[in-house]
């Protein structure tokens, strides 16, 4: 998930690195001994201090642990096969320079029984926020259990029971669902402001994600088996940092790269930039035209061509060139179908919000966010303001957080205390996204990764409705990448929204684009 940022990081989710070293790696139950040679994961632009914090506070925090591990054995009856795994749900904790403990990192498995365990794939998947949990990609689309997401017809109160997913990824690897400190039941340990800034900051996060990974490799004897990262939303800025973290600072190679819905460069939607609305015009229409009846891609092709044409060529004109703006205005409001005079007044220039609010305006309707093609009331029809929520994300939360925390308890018999966070937004609010002139992007990293391993793959797939991260900007920010690449980078879009996989034929499609990258 991603959720919406302020000024310098004003959309979506899911940056430059850093290099810091991850003290002690020692299993996750027994503390390291002090080396001098490591330190905490410290913050954005150097600022450490975890250690210090750690070390003062931990012995008061330490009743805060999670429980020990649990390992169950499980089977999953499917239309034609029946999978025998074992599930493992626990956590990671992650030492400072000193030995004292920082935080622990929630981590639920699934291992496919009777496989060779050196070469048996094994991907690691994330979500994005940043502050979400990695239920979104474990009970929507990836995990054993799947969680019905189904766009109007989920409500808050619908049912949190999990149905066998047909469309699991686990018969053809080993699957491993990580959430970030505050995330889930993923908690710190040490308390105070140092420790919580040493997570909340682009590289301090990805560094512990890559930490977590090289652990629970070696906890698991899996160093030999083929490896996969795979990040929803802000993942798309995890991702490529956290394969060239392991690449570089683990000794860990990654076969693949998917990308779900991915963010990877947060200029594209940064203050005045322009590049914004021809990013998002694509979806805006397609949500349109799905009013009318079904889309693919395909039928698109035309307001691609207009979007990094005819329409980028008079927004640089400038709202100055009055005939311009009015053609630009005039079109986008026969695209969308939003009245005229509504697009001349916003010079054809609609932030996601005021699309969200204009397109069904007349029925006191509002779009979603995460899925454009799906609408609910707008509680304040008749403000002047926007007062309004996503229909396509809020009822989610709640049949979302309870189908989580029944499996972790019931199904795998691991019982924290506390309260699992599914979607932790206080995360958002204290992340340190950097500061001066470049804003968070992966781009980099995705370059440099694909460079150093000329056998790395990566995914890329999309939501057609998705007003979030918008498929269109993806699409450009791939395009800039250099010839070596085109061959090993896979662009798709799914007819859906941020979580496109809540439909089932885009599921399915999904999937299949998966097990093709795995089975390269």
């Amino acid at each position: 998930m991603v959720t919406s940022l302020p000024a310098l990081r004003c959309t979506a989710l899911m940056l430059a690195v850093s290099v810091f070293a991850f003290a002690g790696f020692a299993r996750a139950d027994d503390p390291p001994q002090p080396r001098s040679e490591t330190t905490a994961p410290a913050g954005q632009k150097g600022r450490g201090g975890g250690a210090q914090s750690a070390s003062q506070n931990s012995p008061s925090a330490e009743p805060h642990r999670l429980p020990p591990d649990s390992t169950t054995k499980q089977t999953l009856d499917l239309p034609g096969r029946a999978l025998n795994f074992a599930a493992t749900a626990g956590s990671i904790r992650v030492f400072d320079g000193k030995g004292e403990p920082l935080a622990d990192i929630a981590v639920t498995s699934y291992e496919l029984d009777g496989a060779d365990r050196a070469t048996r794939p094994v991907t690691f998947l994330f979500n994005g926020g940043p502050g979400a949990s990695s239920a979104w990609l474990q009970f929507g689309a990836a995990g054993p259990w799947r969680l019905p997401l189904d766009g109007e017809a989920l409500s808050p109160s619908a049912s949190p029971e999990v149905k066998p997913n047909a469309e699991t990824w686990l018969d053809f690897t080993d699957l491993v669902f990580i959430d970030p400190v505050s995330t889930g039941y993923s908690r710190f340990v040490a308390s105070g402001e140092d420790a919580r800034k040493s997570f909340y900051s682009v590289d301090g996060d990805v560094n512990s994600i890559a930490l977590v990974i090289r652990r629970w490799l070696e906890k698991h004897d899996r160093l030999t088996s083929p490896k996969y990262v795979a990040g929803e939303s802000y993942g798309g800025i995890r991702g490529p940092k956290v394969v060239r973290q392991l690449q570089l600072q683990h000794g860990v190679g990654v076969r693949g790269l998917i990308l779900v819905s991915p963010l990877l460069d947060f200029r594209e939607f940064t203050g005045t930039s322009l590049l914004q609305y021809v990013a998002t015009l694509p979806s805006y229409v397609a949500v349109a035209r799905e009013a009318k009846g079904p889309v693919k891609r395909a039928d698109l092709a035309d307001v691609e061509a207009y979007a990094r044409g005819e329409f980028l060529t008079d927004l640089v004109k400038g709202e100055a060139d009055k005939e311009a703006t009015n053609r630009l205005a005039d079109k986008v409001a026969e695209l969308t179908g939003i009245d005229q005079a509504v697009s001349r007044r916003l010079a054809g220039r609609f932030d996601v919000g005021e699309f969200r609010r204009e397109f069904d305006r007349k029925n006191g309707k509002v779009t979603g966010r995460y899925d454009g093609s799906v609408r609910g009331f707008d509680p304040y029809p008749d403000s002047g303001s926007s007062r309004f929520g996503d229909p396509s994300g809020d009822a989610l939360q709640a049949p979302l957080t309870s189908a989580a925390v029944d499996v972790l308890t019931r199904k795998l018999n691991w019982r924290p205390d506390g309260s699992y966070e599914v979607l932790n937004g206080s995360v958002e609010g204290h992340w340190d996204f950097g500061r001066g002139i470049n804003p968070p992007q992966s781009v980099s990293e995705l370059r440099q990764i694909l460079a150093t391993d000329a056998k790395l793959n990566v995914l890329v797939a999309h939501g057609l409705f998705d007003l979030a991260t918008p498929y269109f900007g993806t699409k450009r920010v791939l395009d800039q990448l250099p010839a070596f690449v085109t061959q090993r980078v896979k662009f798709v879009v799914y007819p859906g929204g941020h979580m496109f996989y809540s439909r089932d034929a885009s599921r399915q499609a999904f999937r299949g684009g998966v097990e093709a990258l795995i089975r390269e």
